[in-house]
């Protein structure tokens, strides 16, 4: 009984620091992201796109993602990829400086794919304060 006793207290004792650890962490982890001053900044105007319902025969459609640098430093889109090979995205691939706008065009083809609903996703890497933003392309492709 006595050795229960001790077990449980020891427990308790490693239970207790070790949370207090965490905290300690997590109060250091949040000081240490502080937004620097000179930072750059991504913000789409929206970051999902419906392009309706449309035939296959009329081929490729396209549609495009607006954004501004809302930061203090000039803003450079490093990646831009989809999630599917039939989804194509292009941007510019010069720095936006701070409080200029910038687009994402998206060319989607499902043309010999599957027909019916879809949704695919453009990943989008910058050195924005917020590094990846994912964007939606979604509609009904009919046969």
């Amino acid at each position: 009984m006595k050795k229960t006793t001790i077990i449980l207290a020891v427990l308790a004792l490693m239970t207790f620091l070790a949370a207090s650890q965490m905290r300690t962490a997590t109060a250091s982890t949040l000081m240490s992201m502080a937004v620097p001053e000179n930072q750059a900044e991504i913000k789409f105007d929206t970051v999902r796109v419906d392009l309706g319902t449309f035939s296959e025969k009329q081929g490729e459609q396209h549609c495009t993602f607006t954004f501004t640098n809302v930061g203090t430093a000039p803003l450079i889109i490093n990646q831009a990829f989809a999630s599917c090979g039939c989804t194509v995205p292009t941007y510019t691939k010069d720095p936006i400086k701070p409080g200029e706008t910038g687009k994402i065009d998206v060319a989607y083809n499902g043309r010999g794919k599957f027909p019916g609903r879809f949704s695919k996703t453009i990943t989008i890497r910058s050195n924005a304060r917020t590094e990846i933003v994912r964007l939606v392309v979604e509609g009904t492709m009919t046969k």
